[in-house]
């Protein structure tokens, strides 16, 4: 049976491992960044611009968990939304390399890594994803390794 919110998405059998995918851009401001952490990140690096400067990272810098939250949102325009993804499994060797701070733009690219049919669901196969987010300088500032479960097109054929 088509489910009908995917029919017309990539499956899994229409994925290929090294397909790159451009994650696009985006801008980061003080604004994104203070918001950010008042709710879920509220260390003075991230809230107060003279804390910041006093600081390792030497001025206002976005939280590494909001790099992620970006680069999922670019993930999620530029693939996840063309695809026919059940959601998330997990992530593994994330790495924030250089901070994100006011003002920077971040991008990069994601490369289908593993491409493995569930054994024991085969209606459902798996997509390993590896991150590399950079800023505007191309100086990397997040890696990381994600899975995403993936609808199949046919249950019953062999990966």
């Amino acid at each position: 049976m088509t489910n009908p919110v995917t029919k017309n998405r990539r499956h899994f059998e229409d994925l290929t491992v090294g397909e790159v995918i451009d994650l696009g851009r985006a801008a980061v401001s003080k604004e994104m960044i203070v918001t950010f952490a008042r709710e879920f990140d509220p260390f003075p690096f991230h809230l107060d611009e003279a804390a910041a400067k006093a600081s390792l990272l030497g001025g206002l810098a976005s939280s590494g968990w909001q790099t992620g939250a970006l680069s999922l949102r670019m993930l999620v325009d530029s693939f996840l939304s063309t695809i026919a993804s059940c959601g998330g499994l997990g992530f593994r060797d994330l790495k924030w390399k250089t901070p994100v701070m006011v003002g920077d733009t971040i991008g990069g690219k994601v490369t289908i890594a593993e491409l493995r049919r569930s054994e024991s669901h085969p209606q459902w196969g798996i997509v390993t994803l590896d991150f590399d987010v950079r800023n505007q300088k191309d100086k990397p500032v997040m890696t990381m390794r994600l899975a995403n479960l993936v609808e199949c097109r046919n249950a019953e054929a062999q990966a």
